[in-house]
């Protein structure tokens, strides 16, 4: 690692709390695994994981970097020696296992991807952590095809936009639920075929209304709580539903005489434990399926706002606001 600095900047978790406990730190530089790269950051993308890290209540795995941030956008310096398809100087996008709020960020080489040419390296840096969540569990865990129908709730955040856009580009009739008409006027333009107000309608009640009583194929749910058995009213026949975060809380109590009935699928499952080769074989499929349609223009990151570097505590609450549309990215030039 000659000619690279011995220390970088870092926005560090302080202790659990609100957002002014992130603070700048210097850190020593990471050291490089044989099978990593070290990506001098220009942008990070920030995520409900990262807010709820800060909160001391989603630690990293054993082994990753104890600084929050989970996607990256910059250019390589670095390469480990068993690190084949990258080199020093590309420009990528990258999912982290952690660290990416900082100057400097190593991940596993087979997790970085090159930037589409029709995005900066700014918006690059909003496509790892949401692209590999969606398809991860929309496309290959719950199988959506074309044709079906598909709901994601909160249709205007970072997982609700692309999976909207990628539901739509693979042939599904898509449904979403959002909190305001602003939000509902912004999923339209992404693509949605029908938009519910949570807050003015029974989103269950209103999809057996447009689908004649059927329902929707697939679901992906953030909220839990009493969305899980609503979900499940919800559903078609043999539906399948995967949760990947519980943001009202457990679901205590529910009817599971309807999953029976329905002959449902509830799973679920959350990204960042997984194994680098699980990871690996996301990017591959991204690569070879999506970033096709992001080079064409037909998907693409949505964003929100950019903070610099410094301010990423005022990032964090603009993503605990959940008035944001898209993504919310630090900048570090």
């Amino acid at each position: 690692m000659q000619n690279l600095p011995e220390s970088m900047s870092a926005i560090a978790i302080s202790e659990p709390g609100g957002p002014e406990v992130l603070k700048s730190e210097t850190r020593a530089m990471p050291v490089v695994d044989p099978h990593e790269i070290l990506i001098r950051v220009v942008a990070a993308g920030v995520n409900r994981p990262d807010v709820l890290q800060r909160k001391g209540a989603y630690p990293p795995p054993k082994g990753a970097s104890d600084l929050p941030g989970l996607e990256v956008a910059g250019e390589v310096v670095f390469c480990g020696k068993d690190v084949k398809r990258h080199k020093v100087g590309d420009m990528v996008t990258a999912l982290a296992p952690g660290g990416g709020y900082a100057t400097y960020c190593k991940v596993p080489g087979g997790h970085a991807l090159p930037i589409p040419q029709s995005l900066s390296v700014i918006e690059a840096a909003a496509l790892p952590e949401t692209f590999f969540t969606v398809w991860t569990n929309v496309f290959d865990r719950c199988g959506l095809s074309s044709g079906e129908r598909f709901l994601v709730h909160g249709g205007t955040s970072g997982i609700g936009t692309t999976a909207v856009q990628l539901a739509k580009a693979f042939g599904a009739e898509v449904f979403t639920t959002v909190g305001s008409d602003e939000k509902a006027q912004a999923v339209r333009k992404l693509g949605a075929d029908h938009v519910i107000n949570y807050r003015d309608q029974a989103f269950e009640k209103t999809i057996l209304e447009l689908t004649d009583g059927k329902g929707v194929d697939v679901i992906l749910d953030m909220v839990g709580g009493d969305y899980v058995e609503r979900n499940w009213k919800a559903a078609a026949v043999e539906g399948r539903i995967c949760q990947i975060a519980t943001l009202n809380g457990i679901a205590e109590n529910v009817n599971f005489s309807r999953l029976m009935v329905k002959r449902l699928t509830h799973t679920g499952s959350t990204l960042r434990p997984r194994s680098d080769a699980f990871k690996t074989a996301i990017a591959q499929s991204l690569e070879d399926k999506v970033w096709p349609l992001i080079e064409s223009g037909k998907v693409g990151p949505v964003m929100d706002s950019t903070f610099p570097f410094t301010q990423a505590a005022e990032a964090h609450k603009r993503m605990e606001s959940s008035g944001h549309i898209g993504k919310i990215v630090l900048t570090m030039e």
